[in-house]
C-alpha cells in the first residue's frame, strides 16, 4: 500500500479512463459499476458511532492488504484531504459529492490508474467502484466481481438469503449494484431528439443523469445512463439491459450526426467552428461555456473535421477546465470565479497550441 496523499500523484497524469481507447468511445466515454456493501453486525454509517466507523476503516484497510488487484493502491483518510483535494476527486469521478461532504470518519482506497476504488463509510460501509473507457460493462463487472469476492473472503458482509445484500438505502438492497455508462450525445441534442430518448430510457426503468450523477444537470452534452432497480434482477440481467439500451442509443446518435451533416452541413460546421474559435482565441471562459464548447469540438474531431487535434486532448480538457483541477494547475486556491475563467481560457489556448505543434511534428 502507498501511504501518501494520492492527489499529487493523480494530478500529475491524465485520467486513466480518458486515456485508454475503449469500444465505441467516440460516444460511450466510460463505463462504471459501483457495489454497495456493509459489514455484518455493525450499524450503517448514518447511525454508527465514531468508534464503529474507525473500526470499519481499519478492517477494510487490513482486508485490502494482500489483494492482487489492489497491489498498488493509495489509502487516505478524508480528514487529511483539503477542500480542493476533495473537489479534484469528484471531478475525476473517483468519489461522490456526499462522500466528500462527510464530517465523520471516512477513507478512500484508489488504485494508481484510478480504475478501482473503494469509498469507506459513505452511505454504506463500502462502495466498490470500477471504471474503464468505452462501453465495457461486462469487462468491468468481471473485475469488480473478483474484487468483491476477494473482500468477501476477508470480511463478513451483511447478506440476506431472500433480499440479497443489505444496504443503508432500501433502493440499493439486492445486488447493491449501480451500473452506468457516460455518453456524449451532441447529435441527439442538436437534432432535438434528446427528450424522446430520455422518456424512452425512463420507461425501461433506467435513469438519465448529468455528468456527476444524481442531482446534476446536463453540461457538455454528457449524460449518464444507469439502472434504478437493484432488487429482483441479477447483476448479469442489469448489465444486459443497460448494454442493449446503450447500443441502441449509440446507433441513434450516429444516425443523428450523419443526418445533420447531410441535411444541414452549414449549421454543423458553424456550431463546431464557433466553439473552436472560442476555445482557441477566448480570454475569458466559464466552466459551463468551456464544457459546451469542448463538446462541439469533440463532435468535430469524431467526425474528422480536425487533423490537428486528437480526441485525448479534448478528453483531457474536459477534466482540466473544472475548478478543482484549474486551481491545482495554478498551484494556489483561486476564490474569484472571474480569475478562474481567465486561467481556464489560458490553459485551453495553451493545450490547443501544444496539440497543433505535436501533430505538425508527426
Amino acid at each position: 500500500m502507498i501511504r501518501e496523499n494520492p492527489i499529487d500523484k493523480l494530478i500529475s497524469k491524465r485520467v486513466g479512463w480518458l486515456i485508454d481507447s475503449g469500444p465505441d468511445d467516440d460516444i460511450a466515454i466510460s463505463s462504471r459499476i459501483r457495489l454497495a456493501r456493509n459489514l455484518e453486525g455493525i450499524r450503517f454509517p448514518p447511525g454508527a458511532s465514531v468508534d464503529e466507523l474507525n473500526s470499519i476503516i481499519e478492517n477494510v484497510k487490513t482486508a485490502c492488504q494482500n489483494i492482487s488487484i489492489l497491489e498498488k493502491f493509495f489509502f487516505v483518510e478524508l480528514k487529511d484531504l483539503s477542500h480542493l483535494d476533495r473537489r479534484i476527486l469528484i471531478e475525476r469521478r473517483i468519489v461522490s459529492r456526499d462522500f466528500v461532504s462527510k464530517q465523520t470518519p471516512s477513507a478512500l482506497i484508489v488504485s494508481e490508474d484510478e480504475s478501482e476504488s473503494i469509498m469507506i463509510n459513505e452511505e454504506d460501509h463500502l462502495r466498490l467502484q470500477c471504471v474503464q473507457s468505452g462501453l465495457q460493462l461486462n469487462e468491468i463487472w468481471s473485475r469488480i466481481n473478483s474484487l468483491d469476492d476477494m473482500l468477501s473472503e476477508r470480511l463478513n458482509l451483511a447478506y440476506d438469503d431472500e433480499l440479497g445484500y443489505l444496504t443503508s438505502c432500501p433502493t440499493n438492497i439486492g445486488t447493491g449494484m449501480r451500473a452506468s455508462v457516460m455518453l456524449h450525445l451532441p447529435g441527439l441534442v442538436l437534432s432535438e431528439q434528446i427528450h424522446q430518448m430520455k422518456q424512452a430510457v425512463n420507461k425501461l426503468g433506467l435513469a438519465v443523469r448529468g455528468i456527476f450523477g444524481e442531482g446534476t444537470d446536463n453540461v457538455g452534452n454528457l449524460f449518464q445512463i444507469s439502472n434504478q432497480s437493484t432488487l429482483g434482477e441479477s447483476e448479469s440481467q442489469i448489465i444486459e439491459k443497460i448494454d442493449t439500451v446503450i447500443k441502441q442509443i449509440i446507433i441513434h446518435e450516429k444516425q443523428s450526426r450523419l443526418g445533420i451533416l447531410e441535411k444541414n452541413k452549414s449549421f454543423l460546421m458553424n456550431h463546431v467552428g464557433r466553439a473552436y474559435g472560442i476555445l482557441k482565441h477566448g480570454y475569458i471562459i466559464s466552466s459551463e461555456e468551456a464544457l459546451n464548447s469542448l463538446s462541439a469540438l469533440r463532435l468535430g474531431v469524431d467526425m474528422g473535421m480536425f487533423s490537428s487535434i486528437d480526441i485525448h486532448t479534448v478528453n483531457e480538457l474536459f477534466v482540466l477546465v473544472q475548478p478543482g483541477h484549474l486551481q491545482r494547475y495554478a498551484g494556489k486556491e483561486i476564490k474569484e470565479a472571474s480569475e478562474r475563467d481567465i486561467l481556464r481560457a489560458s490553459i485551453i489556448r495553451e493545450k490547443i497550441k501544444e496539440a497543433r505543434k505535436s501533430k505538425e511534428k508527426n
